[in-house]
Parts: structure tokens; C-alpha cells; sequence
């Protein structure tokens, strides 16, 4: 996402030599939307997939309605919008199937049971391999795998936003779903790398986001720093021990750490080397309790726990 749009000035050069060093170092699973950009995140992404497609698992997601207002948010969840989506995305991904097809909002004016429909009829036609939701609670969770299995539930998960393990958690892993954990080093905060409101270039979206403003912003760093000395007596960097902890909490967690740059998915993929004792783990729950961040985690989450 942050390679297109939200996170200060684009550098697609950059962006470029990142995506490629992570299949190097074997990421594998890149994670996109419509909505970057709009529309040009997935373009980015295809460029670069173009000759090695075979060496990716694709995820993108659809949903999410853009407009000439940089502002704006809509969701859509009609099955006919389904349809189009999807044909958008494999036009501009380059691609014939898609691998994993997320419903990035749930639509509150559309039964999920239709969009979900549309979506499995996608899997039929070989277009889509298999089905997510992100951002969905247990009822509509349940509703959804009723109608065609869901394959994956994407949710921000971290040290600082761990409100999943109270009933969306448990209720993947009652279903067999696994769950991918976006935003688990808290949107750049836990590794950090920011000391004030200051060090966010003047267009990055964080500017406006809750957690890192006034008050919270001074809370939450607090905890950062808890963290970092938890890290170095560690031997690794706040982020590395952020993200091992995220990895640590089931093999059915998949983190999606973003980055724009070489060097951080350098630093994160060495996260896979990093293991906690139960001491360390305890250590760690203790400093960054369940709801310790100060702030919501958007400004509007009106979709969550549908």
C-alpha cells in the first residue's frame, strides 16, 4: 500500500528493488488492493510479477470505493460489482487467476451471503483460487464459510492492537481459517523509527490517524520504548522483536509487514532467525497488555465486528 499511496512520496524505483529483494530473501506472499493508488498499486505489482509469477502467492481485494476525492471511502459489496472488480484487477496484475480474493470492507447493505456468492463463482471460473475477508467479525465470518470456505481472515494485529484474540481468533481457528495480521509493527510505530509527529513526511496519512496525535502520540511511546529494551536486551531491533512476536503467536499467523525500502524488508525477513523463550514472551506480554495503545486504530472503523 505504502508503495503507492498514504505514506509520504511515492518512489517507484525504490518500491521496485524492494518487491524483488523480498522474493529474493523468499517472501513469497504479496499482498495488494484496488484501492492502492487507486488501481496503481496492483499495476506496480504486475509489473514486477510479469516474468515470475510462478515464484508468488497473489492476494489483492476489492471493495473499497475511490473517487477524484482523495477522501473519500465507499464500500461495495454487489455481486455485480464483484465481477467487475475482479476483472479489473486481473487486467491490471497482468495475471489469469488470482490467488487469494479478499472482500477488503464488508458491505452493511449487501447480505454477505450474496457477495460471497459472486466471489465463489469467480473460484468456479478458475479466476480466483481461493476466498478472504478482512476487517470481518465472527457473525459475518461465520455467514461468509457457510456459503464457500474462506481461506483467510486479514486483520491488523500487533503489540499495540490485539483486540482479534478476544473472539475473531478464536473463531478462524474454530473454522480452520488462518488469519493474516496486517499492520503488526503498528503502522511503523514499534519500530521506533518516530519520535514526533515531526518525522512523518507532510502527505503521510498517519499525520491523521488517532494513535499518532497529541497525547497518544507521547503514550504510545512510551510503550516503544518499553519495547526497544526488551530488543536490545534481545540483541535485535524493536521491529525484529514486534514482528517475532506477531509470528510466535500460531503458524496459522501470517504477518504482512510493509515497507517501501531494501533495507527494512532486509531487517524484517531476518525476524524468521528470531526465537522468544516463554521468559521473553511473558516479558513482552507484560509491557504491552491487551488495549495498552492509546487511541483507536482509525479514525472510522465503521466495517469492523459486521
Amino acid at each position: 500500500m505504502g508503495m503507492s499511496e498514504f505514506y509520504g512520496t511515492p518512489d517507484e524505483r525504490e518500491a521496485i528493488g524492494t518487491i524483488n529483494r523480498a522474493l529474493e530473501l523468499g517472501i513469497t506472499f504479496l499482498d495488494t488492493s484496488d484501492a492502492y493508488g487507486p488501481h496503481t498499486n496492483e499495476e506496480l505489482v504486475g509489473r514486477v510479477i510479469r516474468d515470475r509469477r510462478g515464484d508468488v502467492v497473489l492476494a489483492t481485494k476489492f471493495g473499497i470505493v475511490r473517487s477524484d476525492d482523495p477522501t473519500y471511502r465507499g464500500i461495495d459489496g454487489r455481486p455485480e460489482y464483484v465481477r467487475a472488480a475482479c476483472e479489473g484487477s486481473l487486467k491490471r496484475l497482468g495475471v489469469e487467476t488470482i490467488d487469494l480474493y479478499y472482500q477488503h470492507r464488508v458491505d452493511p447493505d449487501v447480505p454477505i451471503e450474496e457477495t460471497v456468492g459472486a466471489m465463489a463463482e469467480l473460484v468456479q471460473e478458475g479466476k480466483v483460487r481461493y476466498l478472504g475477508l478482512s476487517e470481518a467479525g465472527p457473525e459475518t465470518i461465520r455467514r461468509a464459510h457457510a456459503v464457500h470456505p474462506i481461506s483467510a481472515l486479514q486483520t491488523e494485529y500487533s503489540l499495540w492492537s490485539r483486540d482479534p484474540e478476544d473472539d475473531v481468533l478464536p473463531t478462524v481457528r474454530e473454522l480452520g481459517i488462518g488469519f493474516v495480521a496486517y499492520s503488526p509493527l503498528g503502522r511503523g510505530f514499534l519500530t521506533g523509527r518516530f519520535r514526533s509527529v515531526e518525522d512523518l513526511e507532510a502527505g503521510d496519512f498517519r499525520r491523521s490517524n488517532p494513535r499518532f496525535q497529541g497525547d497518544n502520540f507521547a503514550r504510545n511511546l512510551a510503550l516503544v520504548d518499553r519495547v526497544r529494551e526488551l530488543a536490545e536486551e534481545k540483541d535485535v531491533t524493536p521491529g525484529q522483536l514486534a514482528l517475532a512476536w506477531v509470528l510466535g503467536r500460531g503458524e496459522d499467523i501470517v504477518p504482512i509487514p510493509g515497507t517501501r525500502h531494501v533495507a527494512y524488508v532486509e531487517e524484517n525477513a531476518l525476524t524468521s532467525e528470531i526465537e522468544l523463550t516463554q521468559d521473553e514472551l511473558n516479558d513482552i506480554d507484560e509491557v504491552a497488555p491487551k488495549g495498552i495503545a492509546a487511541g483507536e486504530r482509525y479514525g472510522d472503523m465503521s466495517s469492523v465486528n459486521r
